[in-house]
């Protein structure tokens, strides 16, 4: 009945087909509008083309009709409407006018093993048809997706991996109680603070430790649902706890405090301005003089404001903290040394005749004692070149400021030697002056 419906169908495309003058090797056209028609050939392109030019095209064909040579192999030749229409046989694909080839398969029973037929080909139906993470069995050609263990979830669309946690959601347990997975198995256990029943079983819920002071032991009494010592609650602000009994605290003020023991002890002062100027300071809550035992031996206190300064006397040093000690002369000295760096000091006096340190540069140094002594590059000539000498800790030249006016100064064996020049005569070390011309004939005579 397909078939026959199918035929009827090819005939009708044709009859239209040839009132227009249609090519044989054009399968199908409709028009399109402005005087254009959409025609799709054997091979199922389509393309537009000018009403006209398609007319055109078509008287020049030639009628055709079916012979062996007509269709290529595994095709079929029908005459419809004077024309001849090439189709590959079922099951088979490619260019009818050339060659059909069988496809793969028809049916999944054409197919090895599990293989499903899709589109005429032999496939494994899982590929691509399960979720993520979920695992595919075909069974008959049917793919059948599932979880793998240790995950959950719709395998068609996606697999997720099982919380264990998810055991405790909702919790199996009762109230006040705390669900935990241990081993893959709900384990309930009480909260903090709560005990199970007198049944035991943590699944019917637990309870408060206490309900009143009655189910504690004797030195301890039931505060916020628990057995707690009562002197951890029951004394007030400050106070001390002397004992215990009947399930109270007795309570009772330190000493320079007052007040209510249950509700509040206070202090001998809260701030300085509590304190008489005699202690002045606020010290945890007891009015103290700062001085009190802060100083040393032999030292002097004094408050600036109410912090204490130490201090030794005038006529004595010391650590003051420790102990102060009458002065001595080495003690200009020590323990700091109150000169430069590598200077030395030495106790000594002023104009005045006061005491005071008196601060040098060491042998071979130079330098200002008060604030630093640098080691010398020479301490004698030997230390220097052949050409200089050692001047003030230093190698350099004798000649400075050495010979006379119009003088020459060489210096040999650090020692600088005075000449006067050529046309010279004088004193090198005071003054050369030039030869008179009764000197130089003089000279020249000789």
């Amino acid at each position: 009945m397909g078939s026959l419906l199918y035929l009827c169908l090819l005939i009708t495309i044709q009859y239209c087909a040839l009132s227009l003058g249609e090519p044989s090797q054009y399968r199908l056209y409709r028009p399109y509008g402005n005087n254009q028609v959409v025609i799709t050939d054997g091979f199922g392109r389509s393309f537009l083309q000018s009403s006209a030019s398609y007319r055109a095209a078509s008287t020049s064909q030639v009628s055709a009709t079916c012979t062996s040579t007509t269709c290529g192999p595994n095709a079929r030749c029908y005459v419809i409407g004077g024309r001849a229409v090439c189709s590959c046989f079922k099951g088979h694909t490619g260019d009818p006018l050339v060659q059909c080839k069988r496809e793969e398969c028809l049916y999944d029973s054409e197919c090895r093993g599990q293989l499903a037929c899709r589109n005429g080909k032999c496939i494994d139906p899982c590929a691509g048809t399960c979720g993520a993470n979920a695992h595919c069995q075909a069974r008959g050609s049917t793919p059948v997706c599932s979880c793998p263990a240790g995950y959950t979830g719709n395998a068609a669309i996606s697999c997720r991996r099982f919380n264990p946690e998810e055991l405790c959601h909702p919790s199996p347990c009762g109230p006040n109680t705390h669900c935990e997975v241990r081993n893959g198995v709900p384990s309930c256990s009480c909260l903090p603070g709560f005990h199970q029943t007198p049944s035991g079983a943590v699944v019917g819920g637990c309870r408060h430790e206490c309900e009143s002071d009655a189910e504690c032991g004797p030195i301890q009494a039931c505060v916020d649902f628990k057995c707690q010592n009562p002197c951890l609650s029951q004394c007030g602000e400050n106070a001390e706890c002397e004992t215990i009994a009947n399930h109270r605290a007795v309570c009772k003020c330190p000493p320079n405090y007052f007040g209510n023991p249950h509700v509040s002890c206070k202090p001998e002062c809260y701030g300085d301005v509590d304190c008489p100027s005699s202690r002045p300071a606020c010290i945890y809550g007891i009015c103290k003089n700062p001085c009190e035992g802060e100083c040393g031996e032999g030292a002097n206190c004094e408050l600036r404001g109410l912090t204490p300064v130490c201090s030794c006397p005038k006529d004595m040093t010391g650590h003051p903290f420790v102990r102060c000690r009458p002065f001595e002369p080495r003690d200009l000295c020590e323990p700091v040394n109150p000169c430069g760096t590598n200077a030395h000091c030495e106790p000594g006096f002023d104009r005045s005749g006061k005491e005071r340190p008196v601060c040098t540069c060491p042998h071979g140094y130079t330098g200002d004692p008060l604030i630093a002594c640098f080691k010398g590059e020479c301490t004698e000539d030997s230390h220097c070149p052949d050409h200089q000498g050692c001047i003030d800790l230093k190698c350099q030249t004798p000649c400075i400021n050495k010979c006379g006016v119009n003088a020459n100064c060489d210096v040999r064996r650090h020692i600088a030697v005075c000449t006067c020049p050529a046309g010279y005569s004088g004193d090198a070390i005071i003054q050369c002056y030039p030869k008179t011309f009764t000197e130089v004939a003089n000279y020249r005579l000789y």
